[in-house]
């Protein structure tokens, strides 16, 4: 009884529903490594197997606040673990606690083991490139036209670039700041990268 209330107590658990229709896919850290049940499907990585995790803040138009982390292996295999969970066809629930949880023991656990995994922030360095130079057009796009708007006195349109630049800026810096491409240290997390 007793050997059976240590193991449990050893176990640490997250489920989340990727999908209305689909099932939830279950994460379980225990002693052996990282348990997961996705579609039908199981298996079980040792934290030493554990080649990369990369975190990253990937909201969508259901749920702004949604983070991600990529778990590799190192014989091949990617899975991905969602702070957000489907309840209907209308909602997507977060889920902060218990992924923040999850996600710092995971890395705790990889400590302990010894992992020498690849630790990554953010998105990747060419695709973070390519947003930044998409934001540069956009900036000089949007200045052409508040400079166009003033030139012919049209102060509604300037107000609404003006408008319309700070609610864009407000949206997309947020993503842009947190998802700066870095490395980081399995005892020192992104906080910018969790809930």
């Amino acid at each position: 009884m007793q050997v059976s209330e240590a193991q449990a107590a050893s176990v640490t658990s997250y489920a989340y529903k990727a999908s209305l229709i689909g099932s939830a896919h279950r994460f379980e850290l225990t002693e052996e490594g990282l348990s997961w049940h996705i579609a039908g499907r199981s298996g079980l990585w040792r934290y030493e197997e554990i080649s990369a995790i990369r975190l990253s803040f990937r909201p969508v138009s259901m749920q702004q606040h949604r983070f991600r982390a990529d778990v590799s292996r190192a014989g091949g295999g990617r899975i991905a673990i969602l702070s957000t969970s489907w309840q209907s066809a209308a909602l997507m629930a977060a889920q902060d606690n218990g992924y923040r949880d999850f996600i710092v023991e995971l890395h705790a656990r990889m400590a302990k083991a010894g992992s020498r995994a690849a630790l990554t922030a953010g998105l990747g360095r060419t695709t973070y490139a390519a947003a930044l130079a998409l934001l540069a057009v956009l900036a000089v796009a949007m200045t052409g036209l508040l400079i166009r708007a003033l030139m012919v006195g049209e102060f509604a349109g300037a107000l609404f670039v003006i408008g319309f630049a700070g609610l864009f800026t407000w949206q997309v810096g947020g993503f842009v700041r947190r998802n700066q491409p870095r490395s980081y240290a399995l005892d020192r997390l992104p906080e910018a990268l969790l809930p």
